[in-house]
């Protein structure tokens, strides 16, 4: 990906004269006290004060529908989070190194929404050292060190994550022993064959590494493919390239950290939607609803070595105060059946943008599953032309009109749309309407 499709929905900073004086001088503060390395959304960054529900809110009160954050999935300063984070720093928040029954109940009600041989859980702070720790487990059991990836796939920040990466850029270079293979396009290739398209892409990867003596560790997906464009069907396609990899003697991580926790709405993991059970599954961002909590899943035998051999400890990971947040995230989800309605407003909003595409020619695909969406924006349907300055001028136009999204794709055309599980039929007409008035102005 070139740095100008990685920045297309980012900030200019060289742009900041055209920002209201208070703002200009937080961009200045940044700039002097934050490395460069960090990044703001739009083209006239947001200064949020305060988050209730699926609004945010800015410094002059003004609100904005937020239908782009997986980290507080089941809603900003959900008050049954913030009241257990609350009471447990009240009385005790510490290491993993003592007997505490706050990890064991959560690994509990967490391991019972994953199939039977996923059965053993090890708890970090981000999903970048869940990642990071799988692809460790992973290379131990294999014995490999070969790891294949999406083209644009992101997995973390970790140095070893990084290597496995490919859209943060061509200033983090690939490890010698990843391959990146192309994304499962349904829309740009015959959707009847994606999977065995993946899987031979997959067959053609080991092949590679096995060529130069490297040994297949690990397949690792985002079981939505979010970072290449959200590409989420048809469902099963994922299990042949497993089989694949398996039988190069690799195993297969779900990176969850997208597609988890009830957001595809048809199931609670994404990987469940492919009818297939992962060797370790990682999970991050709304496991804690913002509060800093992340982990590895696994089946018993691929960890065993691991476990046998390497001392394990993560000073935070799996701490009492993030277990309750963690704890409160599950009974969230379940009492108030967010699962079910990421399915009900997911589907209203795949059928309100099919409705839009046929007043809107730019839209040229709708994808997704629950509440994560994908909506392609062309230039010529025939041609498939990627609409890539255009899907910018959405996303800014609706920034501007109150609606948060953001962008995704390896040509940066998709509309990455994401909104907050407890979302409404108001929320998701809202949306809509703001996309409308959006496409109608390009």
């Amino acid at each position: 990906m070139s740095k100008d499709k990685a920045m297309l929905n980012a900030f200019d900073p060289s742009r900041a004269s055209e920002l209201a004086e208070a703002d200009r001088a937080l961009v200045a503060r940044r700039q002097q006290l934050l490395s460069p390395a960090y990044r703001l959304f739009y083209d006239e960054p947001l200064h949020i004060v305060r988050g209730e529900g699926v609004w945010l809110y800015d410094n002059t009160g003004r609100a904005y529908l937020d239908a782009y954050n997986n980290v507080a999935s089941v809603g900003h300063c959900r008050p049954e989070v913030v009241d257990a984070i609350a009471r447990q720093a009240s009385v005790l928040n510490t290491h993993t190194r003592y007997l505490h029954e706050g990890v064991l109940n959560y690994a509990e009600r967490l391991l019972a929404t994953f199939p039977a041989p996923l059965s053993q859980a090890m708890f970090t702070c981000t999903g970048s050292e869940a990642n990071d720790l799988a692809l460790r487990i992973a290379r131990r059991h294999t014995g490999g060190e070969g790891v294949i990836v999406t083209r644009l796939a992101y997995h973390g920040v970790t140095t070893a994550i990084a290597e496995i990466s490919p859209s943060l850029g061509k200033a983090v270079p690939l490890s010698p022993a990843v391959r990146a293979v192309p994304p499962p396009d349904a829309y740009r290739e015959d959707a009847a064959t994606v999977g065995q398209r993946f899987a031979q892409s997959v067959r053609e990867a080991c092949d590679g590494l096995l060529r130069h003596g490297i040994r297949p560790a690990a397949l690792i997906v985002d079981t939505l493919f979010t970072s290449d464009g959200v590409f989420a069907d048809p469902a099963g396609f994922l299990r042949e390239a497993v089989e694949v990899v398996r039988a190069a003697g690799g195993i297969f991580i779900a990176d969850e950290v997208q597609a988890g926790f009830a957001r595809t709405g048809s199931c609670m993991w994404g990987f469940q939607r492919h009818g297939l059970v992962p060797d370790i599954v990682t999970m991050g961002k709304p496991m804690g609803n913002g509060h800093p909590i992340a982990g590895v899943v696994a089946r018993p035998e691929v960890v065993e070595a691991f476990g046998r051999e390497a001392r394990y400890f993560n000073t935070f990971g799996g701490n009492p105060v993030s277990c309750a947040a963690a704890l409160a995230v599950l009974d969230v989800i379940e009492k108030d059946g967010l699962q079910a309605n990421a399915a009900r407003i997911g589907a209203q909003l795949r059928e309100g943008f099919r409705a839009l595409a046929r007043r809107h020619d730019l839209i040229g695909d709708v994808r997704g599953d629950g509440l994560f969406l994908g909506v392609e924006l062309v230039r010529d349907r025939a041609t498939q032309a990627a609409a890539t300055a255009e899907t910018a001028q959405v996303v800014n136009t609706m920034r501007r009109n109150g609606v948060l999204i953001s962008t995704t794709g390896i040509l940066g055309n998709v509309l990455k749309i994401r909104p907050l599980l407890p979302f409404t039929p108001e929320n998701a007409d809202l949306l809509l309407q703001t996309a409308d008035d959006a496409l109608r102005g390009v």
